[in-house]
């Protein structure tokens, strides 16, 4: 077995042990990291306004708290022992078909129990968009937000309930978030937003704070970073939020990624939730994995506990094991149902243990930095009575490229106030698998290699790369590859059938 040496020098394995002299000098060096850091956090709140005082200081704090774990996890090589991952039991995770109904006469009560929480940091760059992600029109010409706002209007509308919706910003999308909300004034929707704690970037090397000072101005807001949807715990409990849906009688959030656009309020799952003798404070929606989901997060049971597994946290030995599905069945879909109360009392007594997710990036002047973050689904096992409930894949229907906005701008949905529906014509409930090369990243490229979006009521698989565009009113069945060499362009035509083709930059339609 060859040695391991961790980021402080130690040299761990199985069986192997560290000397007490080893162990006193990382300890030393960590000593020494951390009031080199928090020097540095004193220094930049100097730099901070008064009346921003308050908010900065408890952002540092929480920072430092996740600084020094990640200086003694680093130390101490905590890794998850594979050896030690056991499937989770039978009875914990519950098949979506063995939910119950829920009784009319209950639905209005339910849902007046319920708070919508979207988690609204993220911002468009990666598809070619500037401002908040949840500002990019999807279908229809109508946004993320908009479809947001429609769904949760309509049940108010429909029950006579008063179910909020609540926002959680980031530094980078709350100025331009709340700016637009003003929009909805007139709908019959409470809408709240809260921010997200703001942590600075650190230097790989010195592993201190790479900000000079607070500001976020120009370039500046590069040296700073929103710490993962983790954050959310401590976010909205310092918000008063929390606190205030308590007080309204509100007993669960149903939280998740603004752009699934299956991540709609199911009043099954709500059921399940307030009835009488229910113990369960956290749920966590999982769905059967496919070869497009190998990466995707997955519930395990460690150390007696129900635990969230991200790939993270997999030695690199048993990576292809962790991406299989034969072994890992299922993945979460960030579909989360958490009591109120439950949040309180995690917070308050600080027993929330989530794993550091330590992510790397190099800015634009060349220098190597660490983000830490945390996945607000790792605080599972901080909670009594987790569960997992296997939903129909319809309600993981996320967009994170220009390829997944092709499947919800086409016939494969319809639109039923603001929730997509899949078409009664489609033969199997799947939806089709679609990679397109880099020529779609761009929202703007995407959109002007389409005439129109073509029908995929029949597509298993699609596949497209190089210079290609579509004509109106194409139809894609089966199994589509279409390759454009470098430095030739395809054009399929206008009304064209492509069903089991392979087409070549030559042209030439084969069968496939």
């Amino acid at each position: 077995m060859q040695p391991h040496f961790d980021s402080f020098g130690g040299r761990i394995g199985k069986g192997l042990t560290r000397s007490s002299s080893t162990q006193e000098f990382q300890s030393l060096t960590r000593r020494d990291a951390e009031r080199a850091v928090r020097k540095e956090l004193d220094r930049l709140k100097a730099t901070s306004p008064k009346d921003e005082l308050d908010v900065i200081t408890k952002d540092f704090d929480g920072f430092l708290n996740l600084f020094n774990r990640f200086l003694e996890d680093s130390a101490s090589g905590a890794a998850v022992d594979w050896e030690k991952i056991q499937p989770p039991p039978k009875n914990a995770i519950l098949p979506y078909d063995d939910l119950d109904e829920v009784d009319n006469d209950k639905i209005r009560e339910y849902l007046d129990k319920l708070v919508v929480v979207k988690l609204n940091g993220g911002l468009g760059t990666s598809m070619g968009c500037k401002g908040p992600k949840s500002v990019i029109s999807v279908r229809n010409e109508l946004t993320f937000l908009d479809l947001t706002v429609q769904q949760i209007e309509h049940l108010n509308k429909q029950y006579g309930c008063n179910v909020p919706l609540v926002l959680m910003n980031s530094f980078n999308t709350d100025e331009d978030t709340n700016k637009i909300l003003l929009k909805y004034a007139t709908f019959q929707v409470e809408i709240h937003t809260f921010l997200q704690s703001r942590y600075p970037r650190i230097n790989k090397e010195s592993l201190l704070p790479v900000a000079k000072d607070i500001g976020l101005d120009g370039d500046k807001i590069t040296h700073w970073y929103p710490p993962g949807h983790g954050d959310i715990y401590d976010s909205l409990y310092n918000s008063g939020l929390l606190d205030m849906f308590l007080r309204q009688g509100k007993e669960y959030i149903f939280l998740s990624n603004i752009d699934n656009q299956g991540a709609t309020v199911d009043l099954n799952i709500l059921n399940l939730l307030l009835k009488d003798g229910c113990k369960h404070e956290f749920l966590m929606e999982v769905t059967n994995k496919t070869r497009a989901d190998v990466k995707g997060g997955t519930l395990i049971h460690y150390e007696d506990r129900l635990r969230l597994l991200e790939i993270a946290q997999v030695p690199k030995e048993h990576v292809d094991e962790f991406k299989s599905v034969a072994k890992f069945k299922i993945f979460n879909t960030n579909n989360i149902w958490m009591k109120l109360s439950a949040i309180k009392r995690v917070v308050e007594e600080k027993a929330l243990s989530m794993e550091i997710i330590v992510n790397n990036k190099t800015t634009d002047n060349g220098v190597n930095v660490i983000q830490l973050e945390t996945a607000v689904g790792s605080a599972i096992k901080n909670f009594e009575f987790p569960l997992g409930i296997n939903v129909p894949r319809s309600r993981f229907l996320p967009v994170k490229k220009c390829q997944d906005m092709l499947l919800i701008m086409s016939n494969l949905y319809t639109m039923r106030s603001g929730q997509l529906v899949m078409s009664p014509n489609r033969q199997f409930r799947t939806t089709p698998i679609i990679k397109l090369g880099t020529h779609f990243d761009k929202v703007r490229d995407f959109l002007k290699r389409f005439a129109s979006i073509p029908d995929i009521l029949e597509l298993d698989h699609l596949t497209v790369s190089g210079d290609v565009t579509f004509g109106k009113g194409v139809i894609l069945k089966g199994t589509v590859i279409i390759i454009a060499n470098h430095g030739d362009r395809i054009d399929i035509p206008p009304g064209a059938l492509l069903e089991n083709k392979i087409v070549s930059g030559n042209l030439r339609i084969l069968d496939h």
